[in-house]
């Protein structure tokens, strides 16, 4: 008779390598985002909404490999609590896991629908979402911002919820993505 293995009380050091290297790419994308549309046309700009795009891949391919990881390696089972914080949590990540795609998508097509194509690190040219059409660019603008504050707003609520659960309820679910060791 064999009996399956209880799962880890934390999640493997892939998911948390994950989330940790999602989490600074997506602040500090959203930050570059912020800081680079106050700018004037120059240079400096230019060269700042080319990062913006390559880290927009970047994040879009981490979050293709995160969920591919995450379907194959559930989680460590959530900690007892009232049904409507389960349901809250489960919600916000399904919305975080959406806007991981969303986000980059909407800015690619936005690109291609401008007439700039997508050329990750200088060297990766990728191929255009939409044919050139300024029109749909200035409609397709606006989302890419609306999306990335409502990651925003999650991330805010993720955060904080995260810090109740280790400053109020002290049942250490904070610990189950911490890097390093077991």
């Amino acid at each position: 008779m064999t009996t399956t293995p209880s799962p880890a009380p934390r999640y493997d050091n892939v998911a948390i390598g994950f989330h940790w290297l999602l989490a600074l790419m997506i602040v500090g994308t959203f930050g570059m985002g912020l800081y680079m549309t106050g700018l004037p046309f120059s240079m400096q700009r230019v060269k700042l909404f080319n990062w913006h795009k390559w880290a927009g891949m970047t994040i879009l391919t981490l979050s293709a490999l995160r969920l591919l990881w995450r379907l194959r390696h559930p989680p460590p089972p959530e900690p007892a609590g009232p049904r409507w914080q389960q349901l809250a949590a489960k919600t916000t990540h399904r919305a975080m896991y959406l806007l991981f795609f969303a986000i980059p998508l909407v800015g690619w097509a936005y690109s291609s629908a401008f007439g700039m194509q997508v050329v990750v690190f200088g060297v990766l040219p990728m191929p255009n979402l939409l044919a050139t059409d300024k029109e749909l660019a200035e409609l397709i603008k606006p989302w890419h911002g609306w999306l990335a504050y409502a990651l925003g707003a999650l991330v805010l609520l993720h955060v904080s919820a995260g810090l109740k659960h280790h400053f109020i309820d002290h049942d250490g679910l904070l610990h189950r993505m911490r890097p390093g060791r077991r």
